[in-house]
């Protein structure tokens, strides 16, 4: 019963309708379970602990992503696995370290192991971080605007430290009975949970952009992703997205954002002027002069020498020469510059197969189970479009790329983007949680770079966030049809910005000492 509570608890915050709070007593549960594991002296019980986070972490996962399968079924069969396994992992070695070192040694490893955990598996070939704790406050943002300084592991460093407050005056009260002996540790849970959500609500409310607005138009074609690359024509679709644009645009307005892939007919990168999606787009941009549409497209770059050929790139007219495909977005404006940046963090089994010179035996059973062997291309550096009116610098962030909270930094830090644009496709996800869970995610980035965001899906939410995190307009699920608004412009570095992870690099320097420790204790005591 206290496994299944546990279940329950974490994975309520991460539904529209639920909250990141009720994540601060979501492993309570479970701790009571690992106390009782520890204090059991009969041989052989030991090994319990393992079972019952099999079954919190495997169930968590299943409830929160279920829909992953949608897209292709060897995506949640490989979350689950491997999520478990590192969740599993984490709280074990947790409780390793408690049984030979304390208490304080003990509680203190598992919120240093956990974040090590999430900060490591958001930099791993292998990896699906959509349930790193940070993120279940995607709805709270009244209670996390300090993510401008932490960053997602701040909210999880929060989350960690209110449940092991809370287990600990829980459990002193079950066993002393007295309320005025537990004072001390409840003034600690009220002193957690209150400092940091005071701070976030007085930088809420105080928190003022500064007004430098741009007129934005974001555009939902709304086209059924089974069928976008099948069924429908690619003129069809082009006349659906310059209808709805069409329909919006004014002579003030500044861009237009389009979705993930919107182009999809063969995009040679060496003959991008030639495309007739394109070339209908900058008809239709010639009557907006002062409009540039950003939006995505799958292009193809041909190599012809073999100095060029990439990990990559695929054999072409019987092997004579190689090609690379990207998930891509690009600038359309009346100027004759087209700039391409590629998707560079990609969807593992989908877009993506790590390790494949060591996994080719799974190619067929990847592909049986609606995933890809083959990989698209990426580059090595973040990329921002600029306009050649006023400087402004906009990061087309494509689909999975907004989950990585220290990925977008690079996009402000290192190419000076002034918004963020994030062009996506959800519709893969049907009507369920998914597409909903990766729009909420948008708002972290949006406090933590403090820019603000135009986000436009094919099928989803196409949305307008402010630089607080707030969805200030919004297009639901299966609507075709688009927005109009303003968004202000902001070139303020963040703390997050500059520096990044810093708390999952001080865990990861705090894990090594405190796993070293664990493993000699022994030695020490003798």
């Amino acid at each position: 019963m206290l496994a299944l509570l546990s279940v329950l608890l974490l994975s309520i915050p991460f539904y529209r309708w639920g909250s990141g709070l009720i994540l601060m007593a979501a492993f309570v549960p479970l701790l009571f379970i690992e106390d009782a594991v520890l204090r059991d002296k009969q041989e052989g019980r030991k090994g319990r602990l393992v079972w019952y986070c099999i079954i919190v972490f495997a169930l968590f996962n299943i409830l929160t992503t279920y829909w992953v399968k949608h897209a292709a079924w060897v995506g949640i069969i490989a979350a689950v696995i491997v999520n478990t396994t590192y969740m599993t992992l984490t709280f074990w070695l947790f409780h390793v370290t408690r049984r030979r070192l304390g208490n304080r040694l003990g509680y203190a490893s598992l919120v240093v192991y956990w974040i090590t955990f999430e900060f490591l598996y958001l930099r791993a070939q292998i990896s699906f971080p959509w349930l790193l704790l940070g993120n279940a406050f995607s709805n709270d943002v009244m209670l996390i605007q300090w993510y401008e300084v932490t960053g997602v592991l701040g909210g999880t460093l929060w989350v960690l430290l209110m449940n092991i407050a809370i287990f600990r005056t829980i459990k002193k009260l079950r066993e002393t009975r007295s309320l005025r002996a537990t004072r001390p540790a409840i003034s600690w849970v009220v002193g957690l949970f209150l400092v940091p959500a005071l701070i976030s609500l007085v930088r809420f409310m105080t928190y003022e952009e500064e007004p430098d607005p741009r007129e934005i138009v974001i555009v939902q074609p709304n086209i059924d992703p089974y069928m976008k690359f099948i069924e429908m024509p690619q003129s069809e679709q082009t006349e659906h997205l310059i209808r709805i644009a069409d329909s919006l645009t004014t002579p003030r307005t500044d861009y237009i954002v389009g979705p993930e892939t919107f182009i999809n007919n063969g995009l040679w990168e060496n003959q991008v002027e030639m495309n007739s999606e394109v070339r209908a787009i900058r008809e239709f941009l010639s009557r907006y002069p002062r409009a540039r549409m950003v939006l995505g497209a799958t292009t193809y770059r041909l190599y012809t020498d073999p100095s060029e050929y990439t990990p990559t790139s695929r054999p072409i007219q019987e092997g004579m020469y190689r090609f690379d495909s990207f998930n891509s977005a690009l600038q359309l404006d009346s100027t004759g510059e087209i700039p391409i940046y590629h998707k560079s963090r990609l969807v593992v089994g989908v877009e993506h197969m790590p390790y494949a010179r060591y996994l080719g035996f799974l190619e067929d059973l990847t592909v049986q189970l609606g995933g890809a062997f083959r990989s698209h291309g990426t580059q090595k550096f973040r990329e921002t479009f600029v306009s050649h009116r006023d400087g402004t610098r906009v990061a087309p962030v494509i689909c999975w790329e907004s989950i990585f909270g220290e990925y977008v930094t690079d996009y402000v830090s290192d190419a000076g983007a002034h918004y963020l644009f994030v062009v996506t496709n959800d519709g893969w996800w049907k009507e369920t949680p998914g597409h909903r869970q990766h729009n909420s995610f948008a708002r972290l980035r949006a406090i933590e770079t403090r820019r603000s965001i135009a986000r436009s899906a094919n099928t989803g939410i196409s949305c307008f966030i402010n630089q607080r995190g707030q969805e200030t307009a919004r297009l639901g699920w299966w609507k075709r049809s688009g927005l109009r608004g303003t968004l202000n412009r902001n070139d303020h570095i963040t703390f997050y910005v500059k520096y990044g992870d810093y708390i999952g690099r001080a865990g990861l320097f705090m894990t090594v000492i405190l796993l070293l420790y664990t493993l000699l204790a022994r030695f020490i005591k003798k």
